[in-house]
């Protein structure tokens, strides 16, 4: 909308405005700045965003199940409020998520991938979640768990082994009843996004 009426809203208040309408930064931050974005509330509707360098080494594995779990449900299974020593871990396990994503370091990317906030209340929504988790972590996965609030899941791998977890994941779901499909990416680069603009102006030129 910005580009098509030619407005002057920069990035961040393209991001303040849609985060705000949608409750949280985690889909419009990545989808304007392009690749892995960090986001930071800092005041009812206002958000720091900055995008993170991730690790050329590292690959994500995504299986795509069958089913769908809906958002206004994954949300319902979460508590009001959770014990201070297990917010106190989510924030670390957060700090070390973009630690491990930049080094690629497995020993400090691994425990940051095992999620105590939200995986634990989630995983009875998601059929053949441990199976398939173990299954990526057991083929070479530095970790696994939802991608979003599911029914995805992510493994972060390294690249040599990252189309073997691929396989196994797939087919541990398949053998647990659940047709899946998997695929593998790169980060994208910083930045890595097509202008509105540009994207508005070559549909319209075709």
């Amino acid at each position: 909308a910005n580009a098509v009426l030619d407005g002057d809203l920069d990035h961040a208040a393209i991001i303040d405005i849609a985060a705000s309408l949608e409750g949280h930064p985690d889909n419009v931050a990545p989808s304007t700045l392009g690749g892995a974005v960090l986001s930071v509330r800092t005041a009812p509707h206002r958000y720091r965003s900055t995008p993170i360098a991730v690790h050329p080494s590292l690959r994500f594995v995504f299986l795509v199940p069958d089913f769908e779990v809906r958002t206004s449900v994954a949300r319902a299974v979460l508590p009001a409020t959770v014990p201070y020593d297990v917010a106190v871990n989510a924030a670390g396990r957060a700090a070390a998520l973009i630690a491990g994503l930049q080094t690629a370091d497995a020993a400090i990317l691994g425990p940051a991938l095992d999620d105590v906030l939200h995986v634990p209340f989630r995983r009875s929504l998601i059929g053949g979640y441990d199976v398939v988790t173990t299954a990526a972590i057991e083929a070479g996965a530095i970790g696994a768990t939802l991608s979003g609030s599911g029914s995805a899941i992510v493994a972060v791998a390294r690249r040599d082994v990252a189309e073997k977890v691929r396989d196994a994941a797939r087919d541990a779901w398949r053998s647990a009843g659940v047709i899946a499909d998997a695929f593998v990416t790169a980060a994208e680069p910083r930045g890595a996004t097509i202008g509105a603009a540009q994207l508005y102006n070559e549909r319209v030129r075709t």
